[in-house]
């Protein structure tokens, strides 16, 4: 299989190579911050297109891997970003890390067109290409950023994700965007403007019929704006901390009844530093804060988010346990630093530890929280067997990821779990963007990007248990299976049909 892809008839032609290349990349535009759908759902049945017209599944696969290619290289553009921080050090790793990011994660799309191309029909691309985005939302620890369903963050189609998550939100952008290339064109672009308005007219029932509804909760989210590559330096971290503490302490109209500082916000070792948190306490006039920092431990640091009571005491702590392969950590990280590589935001060379796993931490007078700490967000699993939590709460440090898309995909990835889960959401960004949104994903208040700012907001009020909090990917995963039992039996009737003698 593998020989025969490599063979010049089993390879696309170079117009259609880097036609899938280019449809690819009109799907990436439907990711925050563009949010262009129509020009995604364009990309996608272009794509559909030069799948139906590859007659062997290695030209197919080439196709998908091609399309796979400019969509990930588009929609993951950011991940050159946090190498530019430290230039001298980690520069010459950017566009290596996004060949490898795109090219890699292509081979997933590869996988679907191939695999499909053998079943046979655009039922089993539409149940390959959706498995295969799960799946890569588990493989080597998993990356479910920028999958296609997410091109609905910021529409009222989002809605759906109550039911099924993102992967039904996948599942529906593909049958939409399948539909033209039929074998009856003129009934498959029927069927997609039926699914694609049933869906819009679903997302905005839904939205007209629950108005935003806040509990008499406030909260204030802290955004000190510490640019990344001053962020550490000894001449700058005085600055930044007593800008936090500043913006903790300002005055407010409601006295908030939580506090809550971004991702590693606080510059010391969290167990060294009693006289800091004291002193971020005293600033919060007593009332509780929620801190970023990190741990000092026996296996090394963790990235550490802590719960601080009357006079810095630590009431609450939560660490990080689903790290940043590459970030947080490299494999072999010991050895590997000897000769100068090392995680980008790594200690002592191995980079930190991960955390016992995810838990619920309890807010005096406000319920109990989920609390995710940055990349934790984009991992729908992390709500597996725990129970339900009143809200949703992320620390964040976004600075990593630069001014273009990043930040923004990243906030559309938290209105997405708010909805998945029926819950509120608020996030402290140390750049930005830091928001609350409520259980339909709207935004009820944010900050500007690469600000410093303090965010005073009331917490909306939960919705009852969605579908999909109570059964998590499993239908869809069964319907997956389905679909792709029934195009395997349909092709097997039809070969054995072409095999019987004519009587």
């Amino acid at each position: 299989m593998i020989r025969r892809a490599f063979r010049p008839a089993a390879r696309p032609s170079r117009a259609q190579f880097f036609a899938a290349l280019g449809f690819g990349a009109l799907g990436a535009l439907g990711q925050a911050p563009w949010s262009l759908w129509p020009v995604a759902l364009l990309g996608f049945g272009g794509l559909i297109w030069l799948y139906r017209a590859s007659a062997a599944a290695p030209k197919a696969a080439w196709i998908g891997w091609a399309g796979g290619a400019g969509y990930f290289a588009v929609s993951l553009f950011w991940l050159v970003e946090p190498f530019m921080v430290d230039i001298a050090r980690h520069g010459w790793m950017a566009p290596f890390a996004l060949f490898f990011m795109a090219g890699g994660l292509a081979l997933l799309w590869a996988t679907a067109f191939g695999v499909a191309r053998r079943i046979g029909g655009l039922i089993a691309l539409v149940a390959m290409w959706t498995a295969m985005e799960m799946l890569r939302s588990v493989l080597f620890t998993g990356f479910p950023w920028a999958t296609v369903g997410h091109i609905w963050s910021d529409h009222p189609i989002l809605q759906i994700a109550a039911f099924g998550g993102t992967p039904v939100l996948t599942l529906l952008t593909l049958a939409i965007a399948a539909g033209p290339a039929a074998r009856k064109p003129l009934v498959g672009l029927a069927v997609s403007s039926i699914l694609l308005l049933a869906g819009w007219g679903y997302g905005i029932r839904q939205l007209a019929t629950h108005a935003a509804q806040n509990t008499d909760i406030s909260v204030r989210l802290v955004q000190p704006n510490a640019a990344q590559h001053l962020k550490w330096d000894p001449e700058h971290i005085g600055t930044f901390l007593q800008r936090a503490v500043n913006l903790t302490a300002a005055p407010a109209d409601i006295a908030p009844d939580l506090i809550v500082w971004p991702e590693t916000s606080v510059p010391y070792a969290l167990n060294d530093a009693p006289t800091v948190l004291e002193a971020i306490s005293r600033a919060a006039g007593g009332q509780p804060v929620i801190v970023g920092g990190n741990d000092r431990v026996e296996d090394g640091w963790r990235n550490t988010l802590v719960l601080l009571g009357p006079e810095g005491r630590r009431e609450q702590t939560y660490h990080k346990y689903h790290l940043v392969p590459f970030g947080e950590y490299i494999p072999f990280g010991e050895a590997l630093s000897k000769i100068g590589i090392r995680g980008l935001a790594s200690r002592d060379g191995g980079g930190f530890s991960k955390g016992p796993g995810p838990k619920l931490i309890d807010l005096p007078g406000i319920g109990t929280a989920l609390p995710l700490i940055c990349y934790e967000l984009i991992f729908p699993r992390s709500f597996i067997g725990l129970p339900r939590p009143d809200l949703l709460l992320q620390i964040t440090n976004d600075a990593w990821f630069g001014n273009i898309s990043g930040p923004y995909q990243h906030l559309a990835q938290a209105r997405l779990r708010a909805v998945e889960q029926g819950l509120p959401l608020i996030r402290a960004a140390n750049t930005g963007i830091s928001a609350v949104i409520d259980p339909w994903g709207r935004i009820t208040a944010q900050t500007d990007l690469n600000v410093a700012a303090v965010l005073d907001a009331g917490l909306p009020a939960a919705a009852p248990a969605t579908l999909y909090s109570r059964l998590y990917d499993w239908p869809m995963r069964g319907l997956l299976v389905l679909l792709l039992i029934w195009r395997i039996a349909a092709r097997r009737r039809v070969s054995i049909d072409h095999a019987s003698p004519q009587e």
